[in-house]
């Protein structure tokens, strides 16, 4: 796909963290792009401003990229948002995410990850869109105690409610795939990290409360492993992947699907203690961290490992970012986004 293309790009979730990095990157080779978000309070809604500010700036007079504020849970609003454009591919990463919040707000859940994931689907059906991408988790994967994590797992008891919306997502997308032959490849994302990123997530919480001075909450000893994943490599499989919409072709596909419809890990590939994150966030940042220690919280796994051999084989996909280049880049862009 050259970006030469008069049609639109869908992509939900826009003021998020990957989905503000997407259309970025998207619009850097040319492609137009509608973008959709609620920009709800579940964080700063400040940053979310930030990051649309960013890429209407980027559009220019040409008008490459729209926004719409919106909640695609609400099919009358999403339907009248995209009545009259052409869209020919999907980008889904909107969400409510956050595996602790499911918690104290399930229902949030329901009506963003379920009621939304359908109003999708039916976008991408009734427009005949070459290829819908969407967001999956890697929080799929429970407790399974065998590492890494392969596509072809199991994946049938989940331990949050936001897992196991993630993997009815994952379902409901194998039902288009199968009924209206509808390409779809759902990614199953792995700890993002980097410039731009969540404040709810350990890099973010981690690095404020060095600065600051207060102590960091930590979980089970600093001893749980995370699959840490720099956000530029996690754009490159992403927009690999909706370069190549799966084949209708009867073969078996990543994830075992027969019908144009592909399940891939993308992750870095090499787990990490959180210990080791927040030895170099403190390199990274020349303060010490002060550590409150506290008990394995609900929900929590004790290790994310992707395997990333079926996207590496059928898209190249091979990321390229050790976590202590990540870090620095992180805590650069960081210091200068507070300093504003």
């Amino acid at each position: 796909m050259s970006g030469t293309s008069k049609s639109w790009v869908l992509v939900t979730g826009a003021a998020g963290f990957i989905g503000f990095h997407l259309c970025r990157a998207l619009l850097a080779r040319g492609e137009r792009v509608i973008g959709i978000d609620a920009v709800n309070d579940y964080y700063a809604v400040s940053l979310k401003r930030d990051r649309i500010a960013v890429l209407e700036s980027l559009a220019g007079a040409d008008e490459q990229f729209r926004f719409a504020e919106l909640d695609f849970a609400d099919e009358a609003a999403l339907e009248m948002a995209v009545a009259a454009e052409d869209i020919d591919r999907i980008v889904h990463l909107g969400a409510q995410a956050g595996v602790r919040y499911s918690l104290q707000n399930p229902r949030a859940y329901a009506r963003s990850n379920l009621l939304g994931h359908v109003n999708i689907l039916e976008v991408a059906r009734h427009r005949a869109v070459r290829h819908l991408v969407y967001a999956s988790s890697s929080s799929v994967y429970g407790r399974s105690a065998a590492l890494p994590f392969r596509v072809e797992d199991r994946v049938d008891y989940p331990i949050s409610l936001y897992a196991a919306t993630k993997r009815a997502d994952e379902l409901m997308s194998e039902t288009y795939a199968h009924l209206y032959r509808l390409p779809q490849t759902g990614l199953r994302f792995f700890t993002v990290y980097g410039p731009w990123g969540r404040p709810d997530m350990a890099v973010w919480l981690f690095t404020q409360k060095i600065l600051a001075g207060e102590p960091i909450p930590l979980f089970a000893g600093g001893e749980l492993l995370r699959d840490f994943t720099y956000i530029d490599d996690i754009i490159t499989g992403v927009v690999a992947a909706l370069d190549n919409p799966p084949p209708d072709d009867g073969a078996v596909k990543a994830g075992g699907s027969v019908s144009p419809h592909r399940l891939y890990n993308i992750g870095n590939n090499k787990p990490e203690r959180v210990n080791r994150l927040i030895t170099l966030i403190e390199a990274a940042t020349g303060r010490e961290a002060l550590i409150d220690h506290q008990p394995m919280q609900p929900g929590d796994v004790e290790a994310t490992f992707a395997d990333i051999g079926a996207i590496a084989s059928d898209l190249g996909f091979a990321p390229a970012t050790p976590l202590e280049q990540g870090i620095s880049l992180w805590v650069d862009w960081y210091r200068g986004y507070i300093a504003r």
